[in-house]
């Protein structure tokens, strides 16, 4: 939620709180069109594997703004945060850390990064070497009170009139589906597990 605010510009050596947020000049700045996944959040490796790919999102960005950097922006957000695109040494830092594959493009306020986001993926990188829940995701189950993946363990197993079927990060039907341990229903590491388990791919 976004409201506007006079065109403001800060510039200073800027604090890192997070992965897409900084404090510049006493002003706290949120990234515009990037969401990076959640200080204490997982990631899962193409090996299965875990990964703490919240703490690197803050280590890729206090890398990249450990100089002085320049925030410009006319919106803030409900926290009155004001939504900026930061540069540093002439480098758009917003879309830095998508390309890395340290944040991803947060579609739902802005395409402007989509393109770097799908270079990183193509290559691999960061959070897209192997299944990442985005972090609006991980939030809204938070607020719901559902636990998020442990471990990187993104795959959600679901059960309902059509079986144990499982559903992967980006499928069409992934967002809307709530995890019930209580039922039987659970997270899986890779989709390999969740198929030796007895489960079923989703259709899309």
């Amino acid at each position: 939620m976004l409201s506007p605010a006079m065109a403001a510009t800060v510039s200073g050596v800027p604090r890192v709180v997070d992965g897409d947020t900084l404090v510049v000049e006493n002003t706290r700045v949120r990234l515009f069109g990037i969401d990076a996944p959640e200080s204490k959040q997982t990631c899962q490796r193409a090996s299965g594997g875990a990964w703490s790919c919240g703490a690197a999102a803050t280590a890729a960005l206090r890398a990249l703004a450990a100089q002085e950097v320049r925030c410009s922006g006319d919106e803030e957000d409900r926290y009155g945060r004001l939504i900026a695109v930061c540069r540093a040494g002439g480098r758009d830092l917003n879309a830095a850390m998508v390309a890395r594959g340290a944040a991803f493009a947060y579609r739902k306020y802005s395409m402007a990064y989509v393109r770097q986001e799908a270079e990183a993926k193509s290559a691999g990188r960061g959070v897209w070497q192997g299944n990442a829940e985005r972090p609006d995701l991980v939030r809204a189950q938070t607020r719901a009170g559902t636990p998020p993946p442990q471990s990187g363990c993104a795959i959600k197993g679901n059960i309902s009139g059509r079986g144990h079927l499982y559903h992967v990060p980006g499928m069409r039907s992934y967002e809307a589906t709530r995890i019930n341990t209580r039922k039987g229903e659970r997270w899986f590491c890779s989709e390999a597990q969740a198929k030796a388990a007895g489960w079923r791919r989703a259709g899309g």
